[in-house]
């Protein structure tokens, strides 16, 4: 019933003269929030960058950062044939690792596309491997449970209507050159193609959760809201899946319905993102090293503790994680990432209750010293993340009154609250304080999270 609803909610996109804020679709702040409930609740998420560049193993950007022809690129898509491709292992490795849903490259800014698109013959179906791998993607994750999401870059180095601008492989030295080089180009026609294929992957996969659309250029040589055709596209995908999820990178945030959340990216955020004043949702895109395709000689790896924290830090200031891997060119995740993950799905395992239908800790709770607080409003709990495991009396100050019962959540054993001992740790208790009693050894998890039930 409520698909019924929000299709019949679509507006034509004006602004009204007394001011009122434009929209591409009517939707009241519980609809959005119900809409998006299920991803606000899972918070972890696995992102995907794959295609031909994996063959190149250095960047996913290599070719506009080498300056590589068409002709001399179309060597990694002759020869991409990922043979040892399996999504099941993928699924199943987003599953242990505590992921809930997945967004992979359905094209990403080079123009080669992972699906079979009609509208391009520089596609998956055209390689040595021949079979859409955005088809096999979607079957294998669904049966796993997970969510799918699908990244498409509105971007385009390979179309020859696309106009060349500064990120182009073709940019040129000189700026008076754009006009020249541009002569024949119209994104007239590019528009009308970007339109086809979002229009193909919105219908030929069933249900979509997410969409994930990768970017604007604004400003001088760039592209903004105008060139992609923005606002007939994104009223395009509210009609093809009302209940998607879309992000913020059409330059189109001025517009309600225009994008759900935004998206910070290779970036730890230090408070809740706002817009107008209000919180929004948000969810930071990170990879393990510093490139989102795979990079054989990337050696800038985040360890085990940055990752969790990182997850911590992001639902402890209301949002999630989507977390990259870049399958190598035969199709397998890098040992690196697997490794990594595997790991944070060892804590996960144990820890996920701090994570999943959590959210920021009401303002009335104080974070001790060294840690992170984060908190379920459904279940009335409060989590303490230890980032620093502390000694063995832990002080939280006000509490008083406030905890109902409190444990380790790894193990469920009991912390007991005890005064410290002597009389230099009771003259420092306050009135409202409460005093944890910690083992002195350290429990044998990466990050040990304090349960807190409270009244």
């Amino acid at each position: 019933m409520k698909k019924i609803i929000l299709t019949t909610l679509f507006c034509l996109t004006y602004l009204m003269s007394n001011g009122q804020q434009k929209k591409i679709w009517d939707e009241t702040e519980q609809e959005k929030t119900e809409r998006l409930a299920w991803w606000t609740n899972d918070r972890f998420g696995m992102f995907i960058h794959w295609g031909a560049y994996s063959l190149a193993a250095r960047h996913e950007w290599v070719k506009t950062r080498e300056k590589i022809s068409d002709e001399d690129y179309q060597k990694y898509i002759d020869n991409f044939n990922p043979d040892l491709y399996n999504p099941q292992e993928w699924a199943k490795l987003a599953k242990a690792a505590g992921m809930k849903y997945a967004v992979i490259t359905t094209k990403h800014h080079d123009g080669f596309t992972l699906f079979d698109s009609k509208y391009t013959e520089y596609k998956v179906t055209n390689t040595p491997y021949g079979k859409d791998a955005i088809r096999e993607f979607v079957d294998a994750f669904r049966a796993e449970g997970i969510k799918i999401g699908f990244y498409y870059s509105i971007i385009d180095w390979k179309h020859p209507d696309y106009t060349i601008d500064r990120i182009h492989p073709l940019a040129p030295k000189n700026e008076k050159e754009y006009k020249t080089i541009n002569k024949n180009r119209d994104m007239g026609v590019y528009r009308e193609y970007l339109k086809n294929q979002v229009t193909e992957i919105l219908t030929n996969y069933g249900q979509v959760d997410m969409l994930w659309l990768d970017y604007s250029i604004p400003g001088k040589h760039g592209k903004n809201k105008d060139d992609w055709g923005s606002v007939e596209l994104m009223k395009l995908i509210r009609k093809l899946q009302p209940g998607i999820i879309v992000n913020d990178r059409l330059d189109i945030q001025d517009y309600a319905g225009g994008w759900d959340f935004t998206t910070p990216e290779q970036f730890k955020v230090t408070e809740w993102p706002t817009y107008e004043g209000k919180k929004i949702p948000w969810e930071t895109c990170q990879t393990f090293s510093g490139s989102w395709g795979y990079y054989r000689d990337e050696l800038t790896w985040k360890d085990n503790k940055q990752l969790l924290v990182l997850l911590i830090e992001s639902v402890s200031k209301g949002g999630n994680v989507l977390l990259n891997v870049g399958p190598t060119g035969r199709g397998e995740i890098d040992y690196r990432a697997e490794g990594a993950l595997l790991k944070m799905g060892d804590w996960m395992k144990y820890n996920g209750r701090a994570i999943y239908g959590c959210t920021q800790a009401p303002e009335e709770f104080e974070t001790p010293e060294n840690s992170i607080l984060t908190y379920n409003p459904t279940t009335n709990r409060l989590y303490i993340h230890l980032i620093d495991y502390p000694l063995q009396n832990f002080t939280l100050k006000g509490m008083k009154g406030k905890i109902k019962y409190v444990q380790f959540l790894h193990d469920m054993s009991e912390i007991q609250i005890k005064n410290p001992h002597g009389a230099w740790g009771k003259k420092d208790l306050a009135a409202q304080d409460v005093n944890l009693r910690l083992p002195v050894t350290k429990p044998n998890v990466e990050i040990p999270v304090i349960e807190i039930i409270l009244n």
